[in-house]
Parts: structure tokens; C-alpha cells; sequence
């Protein structure tokens, strides 16, 4: 068995990638900040295309799991009011956020297995929910990571015709304390700061859990689903 985590240099990413070797299983981690081959920037699709084929050199995956996320760069951040909005920002949102683990999904669910359980899970966020959205703002990474769960939708029922016990899902990791994360921590309430360990060891144990009529799905950390 092998699994391949994109953005593994990320806190998430890295912890995932971590407690899945600490299971016995053979890890691919990727990230922006690599090179050589395990290199990949999820808005140039030519380096997810050499991922693939880096990949494909070896055992075919049966989890797949991408774990980037755009929230803040520099003095960029969430849009607090319609005033803020910024085209150039909003694409790099959208870029990030939806459109690269979607072409993650293009050239590597191809090289997961049919005929046997496999999972693509993407890292999503709550606020990306449209009926849960009651305090508005944030419009960049709410829009970019409710079109997300779109693709992930979508992929899943492309998904199931080539492999019906497939698994195609969001996640929702909840807070994490992660650079994402960190300018926005003042208001979590106790117990729901999670590390990036604790994360990482909630989300595979949701994914264990889940089945194949599960898929296309969203899925908090504790194995509730969340509103599209």
C-alpha cells in the first residue's frame, strides 16, 4: 500500500504524512517548497503532471490525500467586507484552493487502483459551506473552498464509473494551530485548538471509517458531515 500527501511540508500535511508511515505504510509526500521530484506548486500544472509521473514510477496509491490551503499571504488576507475585494487575490484564492487539488485529481486519481478501496480526500474548511455561512466575509476562501467541495462532488461521480469502491471526499480539519491558522486563533474556543498531530490521527480515523456511498461527501474532523 502507498499513500502520496500533497503539501507535505505544511503542518497538516507533515503530520499526516507522519502517523501514515508510523502505520506501516510506504509514504510519497510532495510540497512547493521541495525539489527534484517530489517538487509540486499546485498553480503550475506542468510540476502535478511530473508528481504523477514520479508516482506512476512505483506502487499505484490507494489514498491520496491533499493538504494545501490558501488563507493569508503576507499582508493579503480574508476579504472582511465587499470593499477589499481584489480580483488578482481572489484568482490566487481559487488557484490554491480549488482548481490545483482539482488537477491533482486529474492526472492522479488515474493511477490509483480499480476494483479495490481507495480514497482522495481533499482538505476543505467549514466555511466553505453555503448553508452554514451566517457572518459572511472571508469571501476569497469561502468561495474558492465551496467550489472545492464542487469538484469534489463531481470527481466522485466521474470517480465511481471507473471505480465503484472509490472515495473521493472533503475534510474539514477543523482549527489547527498551523501558520494558516495562527492569525485567527483569538476566538477558538478551549479544547478546539487542536496540534497538528491530534489533526492528522482525527482525519485518518475518519477516513477509515468512511465507504464508498460516503463518497463525494464533506467531513469534519470528528466524522460528522458538514453542509455543501
Amino acid at each position: 500500500m502507498t499513500a502520496v500527501v500533497i503539501g507535505a511540508s505544511g503542518g497538516i500535511g507533515a503530520a499526516l504524512a507522519e502517523a501514515i508511515a508510523a502505520e506501516g505504510i510506504a509514504v510519497l509526500g510532495f510540497a512547493r517548497s521541495f525539489t527534484g521530484d517530489l517538487h509540486i506548486d499546485l498553480e503550475d500544472e506542468a510540476t502535478i503532471a511530473a508528481a504523477a509521473a514520479h508516482i506512476a514510477r512505483g506502487s499505484p496509491p490507494t489514498l491520496v490525500i491533499v493538504a494545501t490551503g490558501l488563507l493569508h499571504d503576507g499582508e493579503r488576507g480574508p476579504e472582511k467586507a465587499l470593499r477589499d475585494l481584489d480580483p488578482a487575490w481572489l484568482a490566487r484564492n481559487f488557484a490554491v484552493n480549488a482548481i490545483g487539488p482539482a488537477l491533482v485529481a486529474k492526472h492522479l486519481l488515474l493511477l490509483m487502483p480499480r476494483g479495490e478501496r481507495t480514497v482522495f480526500a481533499a482538505l476543505s474548511a467549514r466555511v466553505g459551506s453555503i448553508a452554514d455561512n451566517r457572518q459572511g466575509g472571508w469571501y476569497g476562501y469561502r468561495a474558492s473552498k465551496a467550489a472545492l467541495n464542487q469538484f469534489v462532488r463531481t470527481v466522485a461521480i466521474e470517480d465511481k464509473r471507473r471505480n465503484d469502491r472509490g472515495i473521493v471526499v472533503a475534510l474539514h480539519p477543523g482549527t489547527v494551530d498551523t501558520a494558516l491558522s495562527k492569525p485567527f486563533q483569538a476566538g477558538v474556543q478551549p479544547g478546539r485548538l487542536f496540534d497538528a498531530g491530534r489533526a492528522a490521527v482525527q482525519l485518518l480515523d475518519v477516513l477509515d471509517g468512511l465507504r464508498p456511498p460516503d463518497s463525494g461527501r464533506i467531513f469534519a474532523w470528528d466524522g460528522t458531515e458538514v453542509a455543501p
